[in-house]
């Protein structure tokens, strides 16, 4: 297998997704070459070149996948360094492709389809005005570049992909509504790897609710500060980024602390320190990882009723996206009964295994990979 990625200029839980599907591969003896570029420092003009002309250098690939002798080309973020150049060039030299859908990038953008404080998916089929109209990339330039690339590239990488992989069947649904034809997609959601689940729950004995993630406001982390200071509870909150100073601001009084970006093991120390995780989001997350770990580790999650997430806990246990009150009912519900943690992390534990493991997520993949 031959697995391409283009590099976000801030790295989040695809490049996580990317490297543990590689490292399960390998553990279960498959071969498996990884191919990757990068949009870090990548000049505006060069990024808008790529994108409008559907990448560049499709020969690295093609020639790749015949010294690799590559059967199958599974594709992640392909925008703006492969673009449906790369599908084409890996079907030519005689692999199979699959196209791994972890956001609305095909559509939006700015991957997420959120702006303006709410769900947006003005853009849709091959119509990307709206995102041009808005200036949803910031300069005019890049969102005409931006909103011709997506309008060209759809057809072809509809055309060059043999599957189609998305996350949450909520981001299958969505992504339909957009313009991918019905049966085109297949439901994968993430997967946790045998070392991160624990081998039973500690929320019992958790000393704060936690939040996670790149700190930007489609996260709804504002949710969180304000349920926690309205139920009582501390709230930890781990990573950075460019909603950070407002945030800080907003949580001033309140028992919260900023802990910044943290490593793996950092992360997973603080996580398994938790009482309760939260995850309000107002975008339609698809399968977020913050909420995969939590599960695996044991501890309750309450999740925004939006996109993927109501799918990771039980049914009619989401709650509306950022309605604090709410949030504070029933994080405190939980704070208040030690016992009740310990039972809805069990729970939680049993369901991730379930559901988000390495060996579900291996055998599904293959079916995948294989020719229809």
């Amino acid at each position: 297998m031959l697995l391409l990625h283009n590099r976000y200029r801030a790295e989040g839980g695809e490049e996580r997704a990317v490297a543990d599907t590689a490292e399960l591969l390998r553990a279960r003896g498959h071969e498996v070459e990884l191919l990757e570029r990068t949009s870090s420092g990548l000049s505006r003009a060069r990024a808008a070149y790529s994108l409008v002309h559907g990448g560049s250098d499709p020969t690295e690939v093609a020639n790749v996948v015949r010294r690799f002798k590559a059967e199958v080309v599974h594709a992640h973020n392909v925008h703006p360094l492969f673009g449906w150049r790369a599908l084409a060039a890996a079907r030519s030299a005689g692999a199979r492709t699959v196209l791994h859908l972890h956001n609305f990038r095909l559509f939006c953008a700015i991957y997420s389809g959120y702006r303006d404080g709410a769900v947006c998916f003005r853009c849709r089929g091959g119509n990307t005005l709206p995102g041009v109209r808005l200036r949803c990339r910031g300069s005019t330039g890049e969102a005409i570049s931006y909103g011709a690339g997506l309008h060209r590239q759809l057809p072809e990488l509809l055309a060059h992909a043999d599957s189609l992989v998305a996350v949450s069947a909520a981001t299958q649904r969505r992504l339909e509504s957009l313009g991918i034809p019905a049966g085109r997609t297949t439901v994968l959601p993430n997967f946790v790897p045998a070392s991160g689940f624990a081998d039973r729950s500690r929320a019992d004995a958790g000393r704060y609710a936690f939040a996670s993630g790149r700190l930007v406001e489609e996260k709804g982390f504002d949710t969180a500060i304000d349920a926690a200071r309205i139920a009582g509870v501390p709230l930890l909150i781990a990573g950075d980024g460019p909603d950070r100073t407002r945030l800080e601001a907003l949580a001033a009084g309140a028992d919260v602390t900023f802990a910044g970006q943290l490593d793996q093991a950092a992360l997973a120390l603080a996580r398994n320190g938790a009482a309760v995780t939260l995850a309000p989001s107002r975008w339609e997350e698809p399968c977020p990882y913050s909420v995969l770990d939590s599960l695996a580790a044991g501890v309750p999650a309450l999740v925004s009723n939006l996109g993927g997430l109501p799918e990771l806990v039980e049914p009619g246990e989401a709650l509306e996206a950022g309605n604090a009150d709410a949030w504070a009912r029933e994080l405190h519900r939980l704070w208040s009964a030690p016992a009740l943690r310990r039972a809805t992390g069990e729970s939680a534990l049993s369901r991730a295994r379930q559901g988000y493991g390495e060996d579900r997520y291996h055998d599904a993949l293959l079916e995948i990979y294989r020719p229809r």
